[in-house]
């Protein structure tokens, strides 16, 4: 627990000297940079993602007055900037608004709710970072990173925390995703965009973007609100993920893109069994014993054991596991094992690893990533939630107290 506790309050420290109190609080998505503002609010890279390791360290000590001001500042200028954001996605939008709001438990959830039903249309909500190469005018997103499944997770956090307005959310995300449904010999699909809107057809099946985390919502939904053409949509969409995965060795891993291409098997939260990992619980969590004639936990089995077959956190060649945050890399999976209650002596490794690679800096210590195909392989020091320091210190804190886990929008219906 010391060496665990001690490297999470190094980078801590670290991340809290990289804070900027101007007109607003802020932080750069990494060192040396300056406000992003498409991130400012969201819980990715910008700053209210701190609010998820303040409720971390919240079940390890009290709060300094450093913290509670940090705290006091952030739900602040979340709550005050819900009637301008036009974002709806899951870490950047109004849902990283009530999940950030409820990590404080602090007001503006209801208005964050208000404002999400109001920016919404028929077809889902409007985006603004599609490329028109590849996407054509008014395309939707449905996953759960970018689109209508978060909103419709968001939905159901903020049902179990009482917020007004919360069924009336579900409802029309839930029905933007049932008339999305695409047939398909078993099962039924969802891509993140629909084909329709696309000029190059590809699909990401796993978590954040395509069917794993989309059903992982749908089926959070129906058990939640009581809708079971939900759940039974959401058990369709895992039968027909079944058939994308390689389950060779006993394990079960999706490919990050389809058709194939030149991408090798991602391992991490995002795009890996790490996170597709999180549908499985979620089925059982509605009410479904059986995919594809197994029991839905033998799948979850499955994700863990292609997770540790793989060589992470080994660095086996360029390109494989250059990345120790939430998102793509170490923390993330550690997390998951921790949240779970899976493979602790696993994930204490991971932790571990995670430690020893951790960089002075200043008054506290960070990480650096690799990306191989650079000149200069290393990465600036990251600092929010996914991609960062704080991400990070946030999973060693939880890997001091493995019995106890955080319950977030993401993760509630494992631990």
């Amino acid at each position: 627990m010391g060496t665990y506790w001690g490297t999470a309050e190094s980078a801590w420290r670290w991340v809290l000297d990289q804070v900027r109190y101007d007109d607003e609080v802020w932080i750069p998505d990494a060192v040396g940079e300056e406000l992003n503002p498409r991130y400012h609010y969201g819980m990715y890279s910008g700053v209210a993602g701190l609010a998820h390791v303040l409720a971390e360290i919240r079940l390890c000590r009290a709060w300094t007055d450093e913290e509670q001001r940090l705290a006091d500042v952030l739900a602040a200028q979340v709550r005050a900037g819900i009637g301008k954001v036009t974002d709806c996605s899951f870490f950047g939008g109004l849902p990283s608004a009530i999940g950030v709001l409820t990590a404080l438990d602090a007001p503006g959830r209801e208005e964050a709710v208000a404002r999400t039903l109001e920016l919404s249309t028929p077809d889902g909500w409007a985006v603004d970072f599609l490329t028109a190469d590849h996407y054509l005018p008014g395309a939707r997103v449905h996953d759960l990173g970018l689109g209508t499944a978060g909103v419709l997770l968001a939905a159901v956090w903020a049902r179990r925390h009482g917020v007004a307005g919360a069924g009336e959310l579900a409802e029309v995300a839930a029905g933007v995703l049932l008339a999305e449904r695409e047939e398909v010999p078993v099962g039924a699909n969802w891509r993140w965009i629909p084909e329709r809107f696309t000029t190059n057809g590809y699909q990401m099946p796993n978590f954040s973007h395509g069917l794993s985390g989309i059903a992982t919502a749908l089926a959070l939904a129906g058990a939640e609100f009581d809708r079971p053409d939900l759940v039974k949509a959401a058990a369709e969409g895992a039968e027909h993920l079944v058939t994308l995965a390689d389950l060779s060795d006993g394990g079960f891993r999706v490919w990050p893109r389809l058709p194939l291409d030149e991408n090798p098997f991602s391992y991490g939260w995002c795009h890996g069994p790490t996170g597709t990992s999180l549908l499985w619980p979620a089925l059982r969590h509605a009410g479904v014993s059986e995919v594809g004639g197994r029991d839905v936990m033998d799948w979850h089995r499955r994700c863990l054991h292609s997770i540790r077959v793989s060589g992470l956190p080994e660095r086996l060649y360029p390109g494989f596991w250059d990345n120790d945050g939430r998102c793509c890399g170490t923390a993330g999976v550690g997390d998951v094992l921790l949240d779970c209650g899976q493979d602790l002596d696993f994930a204490l490794h991971l932790a571990d690893v995670v430690v020893s690679r951790a960089s002075p800096d200043g008054a506290g210590v960070c990480w650096r990533f690799i990306e191989h195909q650079n000149e200069d392989p290393l990465l600036p020091p990251g600092i929010g939630w996914m991609q960062g320091a704080a991400g990070i210190a946030a999973f060693l804190f939880h890997a001091g107290r493995p019995d106890s886990a955080v319950a977030r929008m993401d993760n509630w219906w494992v631990l």
